[in-house]
């Protein structure tokens, strides 16, 4: 239903009422193909915590929901708007606010772009690790949000795990700081990483202070192809269980391979492959030695270390296979990206898993990801046809499930949103769910704040009002 937003003409803030502003914002990246999408009734721009505090509260007490947007490069619906009102456009918070490399530290606003953090702090010989491979794409604000990690979370850890204190704005306007620019606290509740993974649900952050670390002086990359996708499979999992110490670790299978070459012109084996990066600060060749020798355990049939200015090129092909599986048949297009993360010793059976349903369905599943830390990103390619997409979403299902009994997780870096509704009950439980609901009711009873997302009460459409005598 519409909201009342002529309120926000008001207020001291950037405001749009124009349908292209509306048009814009009612869609991200896992929503603009489909019919999850829902226009805001007004866009806001602030540009201050104040401006996203007055807001808040203006907008809870009418009971118009805010839905907070930022890059629109989520792929669970995580940032559209599931009940119109007010989509909250942070992009104009862009600033990096502090550099203090003798902390090794940064304070950053939410709109500020992933790798503008590492070109402020290049000049100091630092880097963000966690960044994700989207993070040219994507704010801090909303990998903080979805708890995004990316290539190399297998060496250096999630976004959250560099997050060291947040400023943020509760639904009532509140402004409250959680965490510390200490390395460690012990001090009261972990409000800070409440935040992180919360999708705008709880509050909206308005500055992070990042943790950074030295850039290596030793990177080397490379490839390895296997026989099999199995042999590929386990090849990671006892590099992992060995304790290579590799920066990143990707496996793509042979599908994939074939996507990248058609879609970027590029001549990569048409075979199961893994794509390897090290950092050291001295002793790296060793450590490529080390992996080599454990897949040797596993037929490895090829292992190429690249030269530097071959890199990227070398990365490429893992960087687009989101965009090479939509391109690759006009035909059959992918259904809603997968991303499962399974404990490392489940990692080659989910993958034989997919690939078994694969054959029994006779859809395509091409399967890649980030293999060391157990993330699994799968799509399952189907015709415009109503009979055989509900054979895909069921394939697609039955991988998510797989997932959550061997005890690994529904999402593991694009967070619930809209898409993974469904799944929550299964993987955590009522009570862990009811807990949640709890939190989310203590610090936004009307549910103001992204409402619609996570909680599987919605998936029917209906605003839940967290009243307390639910």
């Amino acid at each position: 239903m519409p909201y009342d937003c002529s309120f926000l003409s008001d207020l001291e803030v950037a405001v749009s009422f124009e349908e292209g502003d509306l048009e814009s914002h009612a869609a991200d990246w896992g929503t603009q193909e489909t019919d999850k999408k829902t226009r805001p009734d007004a866009v806001v721009r602030p540009e201050s915590t104040d401006e996203v505090s007055t807001v808040l509260a203006a907008a809870d007490d009418r009971g118009v929901p805010v839905t907070p947007y930022a890059a629109g490069t989520s792929l669970e619906g995580n940032a559209v708007p599931a009940f119109a009102g007010i989509s909250m456009d942070l992009m104009g918070m862009n600033e990096v606010v502090d550099v203090r490399p003798d902390d090794f530290q940064i304070d950053v606003q939410p709109g500020v772009m992933g790798t503008a953090v590492d070109d402020a702090v290049a000049e100091y010989g630092l880097f963000f690790p966690p960044l994700p491979s989207s993070g040219n794409l994507s704010t801090i604000g909303g990998m903080i949000a979805n708890s995004a990690s990316g290539m190399q979370t297998v060496k250096y850890g999630e976004v959250g795990d560099w997050v060291l204190e947040l400023e943020a704005v509760l639904a009532d306007g509140s402004v409250v700081r959680s965490g510390s620019r200490a390395v460690k606290t012990s001090s009261g509740y972990d409000l800070k990483s409440l935040l992180v993974g919360s999708e705008g649900t709880l509050a909206v952050v308005t500055e992070a202070t990042l943790a950074l670390q030295g850039r290596p002086e030793q990177i080397r990359g490379g490839r390895a192809i296997f026989p099999t996708l199995d042999d590929a499979a386990e090849a990671v999992f006892d590099a992992v269980r060995s304790g290579v110490d590799v920066a990143k670790i990707e496996l793509i299978d042979g599908l994939s391979a074939t996507m990248a070459n058609d879609y970027l012109g590029s001549d990569l084996p048409d075979a199961p492959m893994t794509f390897l990066e090290f950092h050291a600060n001295h002793g790296v060749e060793e450590e490529v030695a080390f992996c080599e020798s454990v897949f040797e355990e596993h037929g490895v049939e090829r292992f190429e270390m690249a030269e530097e200015e071959e890199m990227d090129e070398l990365w490429a092909a893992r960087r687009e296979l989101a965009f090479a599986a939509r391109a690759w048949d006009p035909e059959q297009q992918p259904l809603h990206p997968g991303d499962i993360t399974v404990p490392i010793s489940e990692y080659p059976g989910i993958i034989r898993y997919a690939k078994e349903l694969e054959e029994e369905y006779g859809l395509p599943v091409p399967c890649f990801g980030h293999a060391g830390d157990g993330n699994l990103h799968y799509s399952v390619l189907v015709p415009d046809d109503p009979e055989v997409r509900e054979v895909g979403e069921q394939v697609y299902r039955d991988i998510v499930e797989r997932a959550i009994e061997v005890g690994g997780t529904c999402t593991g870096e694009h967070g619930i949103g809209m898409g993974k509704r469904e799944y929550l009950l299964l993987e955590h439980g009522d009570a862990s769910v009811d807990a949640m609901r709890r939190v989310k009711r203590a610090l936004d009873p009307n549910d103001t704040l992204n409402p619609g997302k996570m909680f599987p009460e919605t998936l029917e459409g209906g605003r839940v009002r967290l009243d307390a005598d639910d």
